[in-house]
């Protein structure tokens, strides 16, 4: 089954799906456990017969024969414990690790919209602390949850057969006993759940404070930042306190309840024994019963006390299962006749929800093949957006957006995907090699073809001098790496796919204009059949496009060489004014 289109999750229910792979390891738990309580409960009736029958009346050898069948129960007891403790792990462990799969296929289909409303660290925490408290919760209800309620069920029944009169007294102490753990979990799941929402919020902090640290210090907001995590980490705290109270005083209840029924049953019991209507031994074993049932009602709510936090967890896990993706694949995808690289916007508009005025205002031009289109405008006039429509990230308002000819709304993700090559404008490199980065959209690349996209990207020389070349270690984020040769990497990357299509969104700003010059040069003499996308903010790196489109405030304000832009475009005037002086604007 998809796990990443499963029926709508509502609180545990959700988890169906996923233990039906399980269905006969868990039959198989459930049985172990049923024998697991049926000998438990079958040892006080040997203690009540080695008293009646054999101290009583001084028969020693009986107790001898009891006493070793009951040594042999304990033995095989003690084996089945452990095959359903290892059973038990697999289904929790094995569930656990379906569903982190499953949200990860579930947030991969997310499009930016989805992203910006749950946040990356609230995801993290969704899939690995949320996904942890569920599969702890597994594991307590097949090893706790269910012994406990067979092995009470079971100790009810054997403690009326033992004595009907005594057996009034559990009238009173069950009934203690579910108060006291209904009432826990009343007041304990909104703590819980509340306890969620502020690992959400010291995730956030957290990774904020680590990823800027640099910029944290550089304005010396360091004693600001930590007053930040410690109001978060004050309130986290607060919560887990009154949660652990309520547990604090959930657990001597129970004693309570237990000692009392105790003194209870020797009360009454040795008043029977006395009177001569109930053997000793009979005795000896609905005390031990009676212990039973109070002392696995225990263990069950061990199982209990995880309930809330499995509930809350689970609430929040099935936000990520039940939400629908904005953007999805079609039902009947269409697949382009050809492949050529071409993209068209026709009267495009874009906003975000929310926003006052869109982002982006009729669109409509051509990007075709064997051109270089630049797109450039100033900070907030939409250019990375734009890219955004071609790639799919976000659907058009109005108007439509066509790569190879076919709307991208009728296309599959993985082939319109499959036919770009994107250069982000922030560089991001994955933990690795050299060479696994650089074969990441195409994973048969051969070692020539990787040394010849590094020879266009003018990172040939640079990755020949590390330490194992292509077999160099990348640290995540490229964080050992310089930022242009982390730049020239990521260009290289895209090389190595050869696409039709090619995105550059900004990523030449990091590279000295010598660099930048020769690296756009050899691209061009490259991929000279392919359509190229430029965004750009600096002039001298889009002037010699065959074609530049002008943004300002969401609209196309110029289209056209820079020459002919010259001549007739302000803004473009303006910007080239201001970088490359006035003489250069005229």
């Amino acid at each position: 089954m998809d796990h990443a289109r499963a029926p709508r999750w509502k609180g545990l229910t959700g988890l169906r799906p996923f233990l039906r792979p399980y269905t006969g390891r868990i039959a198989l738990v459930v049985a172990l456990l049923a024998s697991q309580a049926a000998g438990n409960l079958y040892l006080p009736i040997f203690s009540a017969d080695i008293i009646n029958n054999g101290i009583v009346d001084g028969h020693v050898g009986y107790i001898w024969r009891i006493g070793g069948i009951m040594l042999g129960v304990v033995f095989a007891l003690g084996v089945v414990s452990v095959v359903t403790t290892y059973q038990a792990s697999w289904v929790s462990v094995g569930v656990g690790a379906d569903m982190r799969a499953a949200i990860y296929r579930k947030v991969q289909g997310f499009s930016g919209r989805e992203m910006q409303r749950f946040g990356i660290s609230s995801l993290i925490t969704r899939n690995i602390n949320d996904v942890g408290q569920v599969q702890i919760f597994v594991q307590l209800t097949l090893t706790a949850l269910v012994i406990g309620v067979i092995m009470s069920a079971g100790g009810v029944i054997l403690a009326v057969r033992e004595s009907p009169p005594l057996s009034l007294l559990l009238l009173v102490a069950v009934p203690a006993m579910a108060l006291v753990i209904g009432t826990t979990l009343a007041l304990s799941l909104p703590l819980f759940r509340s306890i969620q929402i502020k690992k959400d919020s010291i995730n956030q902090v957290m990774r904020e404070q680590v990823t800027g640290v640099g910029v944290i210090r550089a304005f010396g907001r360091e004693r600001s930042e930590q007053n930040r995590f410690r109001g978060v980490n004050v309130d986290l705290a607060a919560l887990r306190l009154r949660a652990t109270r309520i547990f604090a005083v959930t657990i001597p209840a129970l004693m309570g309840v237990l000692n009392l029924s105790s003194v209870g049953v020797i009360w009454f019991g040795g008043r029977l024994v006395n009177e001569g209507s109930m053997p000793i031994g009979n005795l000896i074993a609905f005390l031990i019963y009676l212990l039973q049932i109070l002392l696995y009602t225990l263990i069950a709510v061990t199982a209990f006390t995880q309930l809330p936090r499995a509930l809350a967890s689970a609430d929040r896990i099935g936000q990520l299962f039940n939400t629908v993706p904005e953007i999805a694949d079609p039902p009947r995808p269409v697949v382009p006749a050809t492949v050529t690289g071409t993209v068209e916007f026709r009267g495009v508009t874009f906003g975000y929800p929310g926003s006052e005025r869109p982002v982006l205002n009729g669109l409509t031009f051509v990007l075709r093949p064997g051109q270089v289109s630049a797109i450039i405008g100033g900070t907030g006039s939409g250019k990375t957006t734009l890219l955004n429509l071609i790639l799919r990230f976000f659907d058009a308002t109005t108007g439509a957006v066509l790569v190879n000819g076919i709307n991208v709304r009728a296309q599959a993700a993985e082939q319109l995907w499959s036919t770009i090559g994107l250069v982000p404008q922030t560089g991001l490199l994955f933990s690795g090699t050299v060479a696994s980065n650089l074969r990441l959209g195409q994973p048969q690349a051969t070692e020539e073809q990787l040394w010849h996209a590094l020879h266009i990207a003018q990172a040939r020389d640079f990755v020949a001098g590390l330490p194992g070349q292509l077999d160099a270690p990348i640290d995540q984020g490229g964080t050992n790496v310089s930022g242009g040769q982390r730049q020239r990497l990521c260009i290289a990357r895209a090389l190595v796919r050869r696409p039709p299509l090619y995105l550059f969104d900004d990523c030449f700003s990091s590279l000295d204009a010598a660099t930048d010059t020769r690296l756009r040069g050899a691209v061009r003499a490259e991929m000279c059949d392919a359509a190229m996308v430029v965004v750009a903010q600096r002039v001298g790196t889009i002037m010699h496009a065959d074609q530049i489109i002008v943004l300002d405030a969401g609209d196309v304000v110029g289209i056209g060489t820079h020459q002919q832009l010259l001549t007739d475009c302000g803004p473009y005037q303006e910007i080239v004014a201001s970088q490359l002086g006035e003489g250069a604007a005229t």
